[in-house]
């Protein structure tokens, strides 16, 4: 724009000198920041550690997955944060017959999906048939199992749906009959292996068990938890919003949710200091004593029923001989990998199962040994590890694990002379591989669905859905099937002690530290309650500005 006379420029000086000064003002003060604009608008900014492999509750393997998955669909009962024990969230309530094979579960009035649909009972039962369906083949399938024929069904032994111990009387009450007593059912059922899909809209898009249906893409989501799908741009964000149909929607208090696959922690951190997340998926252990120290109202440790392990796929030579896993097994000292490696973060696990789960403590353990360990390694035929070819060892990319597995390497290669290399994998690789048996030794973890033994051991009876080792033996899987037969708690944890012992005598796996949750979090989020088993209920949550 030209200016005007010398008149009109004069008079204009006065409000020019507020405009620099304006300008000076706005160029010094701080820009909004995500996080900020999330505590204005209610959106909370999360860091979720990974891309998530599928957002599919029959589908999923991955914590990080499940995650994302909790905020879009819910089932029949949740697990409390704080004690993991079930509660009511799509059924208000259930009863158990006398004899313990029978539930009924009653379903909230007035249940939609996000698209309007009621919600009913048959759409349940449908889910889970779906979630049994061999050709779906969901690796969580086995959680159904309890369920009256769900294995043989699930095996491809019967193929009628409808024999299935599944009914639903009338669209708020279904029963389900098991085939065997089930105690801890409801927290089986809040598990996302039992959350429901809507059946027509996958059925219109393609098929029930078809595993290509395109029913997660943003603009065919519908689901029936507090949020909803609204984008989802890979490696670079998840967007979820409210849901106004969901059935307790008039108390979420967020209005959307950014997940973000921030796999480095380094890289997570800087972004929460710079003020582009509300919590982060995890924090970088060499930065726990500085937080500590300085800043401990912004750090979390949660405890956490996880256990991380070694995987040895028995299905491939040399790791076919128990001798050779158990001498690998015993050469491992955790008391030093938990104490040095992981700054006292987690503790050493010398069993699979972790401590105050339901009461049960495990007694077999697994000693630092290295006296036992070269007498096996000589006895399976690899005396100080020659004639042992080089391995490899398999880990997922990201801070916790490949630390562990670098510290386990040199101790191998110390103490026994046994050489092993190290390749860092994505998540959904690593865990492709495994499952596939593509591997021959790995290192992964398991987070507990629910605080019972029978959340790590059940993995391990043979050919199990999550039983990547090619491991079976007789005698642990008829341990295993007696204490799902069995009342009485003690004898049921009997079961367990004896089958815990021949899992770490076969030595399958090397137990390696357990689990705890660190992170960090912004002093306006509140509601995120401490959960044992990792997964929140986001439509507690909410944003509070100072």
């Amino acid at each position: 724009m030209l200016l005007g006379p010398r008149s009109q420029v004069s008079g204009l000086r006065f409000p020019l000198s507020c405009l620099v000064l304006c300008l000076l003002v706005t160029a010094c003060s701080r820009r909004e920041t995500p996080v900020d604009a999330g505590v204005r608008t209610g959106t909370l900014h999360v860091g979720n550690g990974a891309e998530p492999g599928t957002l599919d509750p029959h589908l999923v393997d991955a914590y990080s997955d499940m995650r994302v998955i909790t905020a879009l669909l819910e089932g029949l009962c949740a697990a409390d944060e704080r004690t993991a024990q079930a509660v009511p969230a799509a059924a208000e309530r259930w009863e158990n017959s006398p004899d313990g094979l029978t539930w009924t579960f009653h379903l909230r009035a007035g249940l939609h999906w996000s698209n309007g649909e009621a919600l009913t009972a048959d759409d349940f039962v449908q889910s889970w048939r779906r979630a049994l369906s061999p050709k779906l083949a969901s690796s969580y399938a086995y959680f159904l199992f309890p369920i009256k024929n769900a294995e043989a069904f699930n095996a491809g032994r019967l193929a009628d749906p409808g024999a299935l111990g599944l009914t639903a009387p009338d669209d708020r009450t279904i029963i389900i009959t098991l085939e065997r007593p089930t105690p801890y059912l409801p927290l089986l059922i809040a598990n996302v292996a039992w959350y429901p899909i809507n059946p027509r809209v996958l059925t219109r898009l393609g098929g029930l068990d078809d595993r290509n249906t395109p029913w997660l893409k943003p603009a065919n989501f519908v689901g029936n938890g507090p949020f909803v799908l609204t984008e989802w741009t890979s490696n670079l964000r998840i967007v979820v919003t409210k849901n106004p149909r969901y059935w307790a929607a008039a108390a979420v208090r967020l209005n959307g949710i950014v997940f973000y696959p921030i796999e480095n922690p380094d890289v997570e951190e800087r972004n929460f200091r710079a003020g582009q997340l509300h919590t982060t998926f995890t924090l970088p252990l060499s930065k726990i004593a500085r937080y500590r120290a300085g800043e401990a109202s912004l750090l979390r440790v949660d405890p956490f029923i996880q256990s991380i392990f070694i995987r040895f796929n028995v299905t491939r030579p040399p790791f076919d001989n128990p001798k050779l896993r158990r001498a690998l097994s015993l050469a491992i000292d955790r008391e030093t990998i938990a104490r040095t490696f992981l700054h006292g973060s987690r503790p050493p696990a010398a069993q699979l199962v972790p401590p105050g789960m339901a009461g049960y403590e495990s007694s077999a353990h697994v000693p630092h040994d290295l006296t036992t360990a070269r007498r096996l390694l000589a006895e399976a035929g690899y005396p100080e590890g020659r004639g042992l070819p080089p391995f490899e060892l398999q880990v997922r990319n990201e801070e916790v694990q490949p630390l562990i597995i670098e510290a386990v390497q040199a101790m191998w290669k110390r103490d026994l002379g046994v050489h092993a290399s190290i390749a860092q994998l994505e998540l959904k690789t690593a865990i492709q591989n495994q499952r596939q048996l593509d591997y021959a030794v790995g290192a992964n973890g398991w987070v507990a669905d629910f605080a019972d033994p029978v959340a790590f051991l059940d993995l391990f009876v043979t050919s199990g859905g999550s039983n990547w080792t090619g491991w079976g033996d007789p005698t642990y899987d008829g341990l295993v099937a007696q204490a799902a037969q069995t009342a009485d708690p003690r004898a049921r944890f009997e079961c367990f002690q004896q089958a815990e012992a021949i899992l770490l005598e076969q030595a399958p796996i090397a137990p390696l530290v357990f689990g705890a949750r660190t992170y960090l979090l912004h002093p306006a989020v509140k509601g995120l309650e401490p959960s044992i088993i990792g997964i929140n209920q986001y439509k507690k949550v909410y944003l509070q500005g100072p």
